[in-house]
């Protein structure tokens, strides 16, 4: 299990609620230009994006990254793949573990660490509609109880 450190830049919050995330890993991201720079601002999404292994390398789709205000020329192209640096035993094991079916990389964080910006990604199996449902339930009993603990305490 990856840990996460450093500054907290963006975070996938669907990521939980649609999938059981089993374990996670951390990544470096291969950047152009002025990306770290938008990084840095915090100009960036992850909502839509996943990622994929394809010729034994591990990339990120979708995830966007704003064009940096005074990048003129240099910006990039928001949407574009980039590839994730992992080492070649992890990504052997994601290999052998998303060849099984219902198992997903999903990004879930991404944060700054010694300068260097690093992506959390997990190894999830999609949850169906009723399990996401019964999570729903047990946050809210679990709300209910706390606010009704509150409440005691305040007597």
């Amino acid at each position: 299990m990856a840990k996460q450190e450093g500054k907290l830049v963006a975070q996938n919050r669907k990521a939980n609620h649609d999938y059981f995330i089993e374990e996670t890993y951390e990544a470096g991201i291969v950047l152009q230009g002025t990306e770290i720079k938008s990084i840095r601002a915090g100009r960036v999404n992850l909502k839509d994006s996943f990622a994929r292994i394809q010729n034994g390398e591990v990339f990120i789709h979708n995830m966007h990254i704003s064009p940096y205000e005074h990048g003129n020329r240099y910006n990039h192209d928001p949407i574009r793949t980039r590839k994730l640096l992992l080492h070649r035993k992890q990504i052997n094991k994601l290999i052998g573990e998303t060849k099984e079916a219902g198992y997903t990389l999903v990004p879930l964080k991404l944060y700054l660490k010694n300068g260097y910006a690093k992506m959390l990604i997990g190894l999830g199996k999609g949850k169906k509609q009723y399990d996401k449902r019964e999570d729903l339930k047990r946050k809210e009993a679990k709300r209910d109880i706390e606010r009704a603990f509150r409440e005691r305490q305040k007597m």
